[in-house]
């Protein structure tokens, strides 16, 4: 049963913190899950904060410290000493220590590992800096069991004992060679059932899955989601193995990628929190709302060309009808370039660009068939002339069209060209497709009642 951290329950934490209350605190504390404790630290302010990390045991504390938000993270770091940070990174996996790591300033990076009693885990810590954040080698951890094929099945339990006291899970079993390439994986039960006497290279499992340190997050993603994959082992071009990736960082990975693709269809180009500071929203906003801003004084040049409308009484009613195919061609474009982006994300887009194309122009005329009929029986409740309701209904044919090519071409080029395509479902689809939306109103309008 989940732990319920009510608001009595943290009015409490905040008394005994005052009142230096450590005995209480520690016990009220000390049976409660890292998660909760962190959801408990989130809602204390900062010096409260930090007296309870300070407080507990690091073992505990480290991996709440995980699970706090960015920011916060950041101050109550800044209030730790060096020496309280290093004994909270001991007790971390190698891979969020890293993340820790890269944190802090660089000159109290350095401080922080010098300060790390274990010289093997400092050094550890230190290789995964290297790597890119965003790549399996800025995404694994050093900590995984691995035993070496000349073993026997004897030597290799004595091993798996003295290796797993470091690791928390152990998804799998690695088997390596001498110079440390990974052949296989080990299973537990042929393990637990060949004799003492056997060898590892007679039991182990030659086929297994892994990536090269310098593979993508995002294909990571991928290779572990199709083959269903609590863990993948990490190698390098000489498939010595380096480290493993499991799925709870994986998934942390997929909820970032989430957050940013997000972000940026919304229009927002940075990574921001609700709670920052306005500056940082507002660089973060402003650049987008710049492009839709000429975008929308694009669109005023395009109406102004039409200016004979408004001097026309039978066809002025047109205007009325410009948010109208505005707004289908902006939404339709953002519903194509969804699906696009969605599907790219998980492979799922193949075939030819053309192929994909025609698809989205055959999807494009039954909708906007459905949707111009719907215009033509408005227009005779309305009284309108016939003319005139299928001069807005063909219009809205081809934006409809107009703007699912759009949505569909964009994203995919992008993607082509190594940009990410997530930008295609924000401003940039709606904007051009207003404009082109627009355009295409009136000239098909002009076409059709020759004004």
């Amino acid at each position: 049963m989940a732990f319920e951290i009510s608001d009595k329950f943290i009015d409490q934490v905040k008394h005994l913190v005052e009142t230096e209350g450590n005995v209480h605190l520690q016990e009220m504390l000390e049976e409660i899950h890292f998660a909760d404790i962190a959801e408990i630290i989130g809602e204390l302010n900062l010096y409260q904060a930090t007296y309870i990390i300070k407080l507990l045991d690091s073992e505990k504390t480290s991996e709440a410290l995980m699970e706090l938000e960015e920011d916060f993270r950041e101050r109550i770091l800044e209030n730790l000493s060096v020496k309280e940070i290093a004994e909270e990174l001991e007790e971390m996996d190698t891979d969020d220590a890293a993340d820790i790591i890269a944190e802090l300033p660089d000159h109290r990076a350095e401080e922080v590992i010098a300060e790390i009693e274990d010289e093997k885990h400092a050094e550890d810590i230190k290789e995964l800096l290297l790597y890119e954040e965003d790549t399996a080698g800025g995404l694994m951890a050093k900590e995984l069991v691995k035993v070496k094929e000349t073993w026997t099945v004897a030597g290799c339990v004595r091993e798996m004992r003295r290796q797993a006291e470091k690791v928390t899970r152990v998804h799998s079993i690695y088997v390596v060679d001498k110079e440390g390439r990974l052949k296989g994986r080990l299973s537990l039960k042929d393990l637990l059932t060949a004799s003492a006497k056997a060898y590892i290279k007679d039991v182990y499992i030659p086929k297994v899955d892994y990536v090269n340190v310098a593979t993508e997050g995002e294909e990571v993603a991928r290779i572990m989601q199709k083959y269903d994959l609590e863990a993948i082992p990490v190698v390098d071009n000489e498939t010595v193995l380096l480290g493993r990736i499991t799925i709870d960082d994986m998934v942390d990975f997929i909820k970032d990628e989430a957050e940013k693709d997000y972000q940026m269809a919304a229009g927002i180009s940075q990574d921001v929190e609700a709670d920052d500071n306005v500056w940082e929203l507002t660089r973060a906003r402003l650049p987008w709302l710049v492009l839709g801003l000429f975008g929308g004084l694009g669109s005023v040049f395009i109406m102004q060309d039409f200016e004979d409308v408004m001097n026309n009484p039978q066809i002025r009613d047109l205007f009325f009808y410009t948010p109208l195919i505005a707004a289908m061609a902006g939404n339709v474009g953002v519903q194509s370039s969804a699906i696009i982006v969605q599907g790219l994300a998980n492979d799922n887009v193949k075939g030819s660009l053309w192929n994909r194309l025609l698809k989205e122009i055959g999807l494009s005329l039954i909708n906007g068939a459905a949707l111009a009929l719907l215009i033509i029986l408005f227009g005779m409740i309305m009284g309108y002339e016939i003319s005139f309701s299928l001069t807005i209904a063909i219009s809205l044919m081809s934006v409809i069209i107009v703007a699912a090519l759009i949505g569909t071409f964009v994203p995919i080029i992008l993607d082509k060209r190594g940009i990410d395509p997530a930008i295609a479902t924000g401003p940039f689809i709606t904007t051009s497709n207003d404009i082109f939306g627009i355009f295409l109103f009136f000239y098909i309008a002009k076409l059709i009642l020759e004004f």
